[in-house]
């Protein structure tokens, strides 16, 4: 199925899967998909992911991490921010503190998708996609 906003699509799908408790998900692969998969695999939210498929019918299957002793989800909360309706941008000043400085805030700036610590090192702004603790 065709959705407009694929980051959307894929924060529901983690989120989804996190809370059945499923190891695994399945996510349309495009290179914004891959980006925020990267980050949250670098900032360990999540044990891995993989890009499966061939053609036009490429996906990612992600890995999900779950705490050891409790079975709870490293993901406790996913929230989009920019949408296609409304994108939100910041400038290198105005970068969000996630719960002050536990969560990550995800940006897309001219150099790539990383988190807010990265882009605020690097001096740069650009557009909030999502927020993660």
């Amino acid at each position: 199925m065709a959705t407009n906003d694929t980051i959307a699509d894929m924060l529901t799908r983690i989120r989804n899967s996190c809370m059945a408790r499923h190891q695994t998900t399945e996510i349309p692969s495009t290179k914004m998909t891959r980006s925020i998969a990267k980050v949250l695999q670098d900032e360990g939210f999540i044990a891995n992911f993989e890009e499966a498929g061939v053609g036009v019918k490429k996906h990612l299957v992600v890995s999900l991490k779950y705490n050891t002793k409790t079975r709870t989800p490293t993901i406790r909360t996913l929230k989009r921010v920019s949408r296609p309706g409304l994108r939100v941008y910041k400038n290198r000043k105005e970068l969000p503190r996630v719960l002050g400085g536990i969560g990550i805030a995800i940006i897309s700036t001219s150099r790539g998708v990383m988190t807010d610590r990265e882009a605020r090192l690097q001096g740069l702004g650009g557009e909030v996609l999502c927020y993660v603790w």
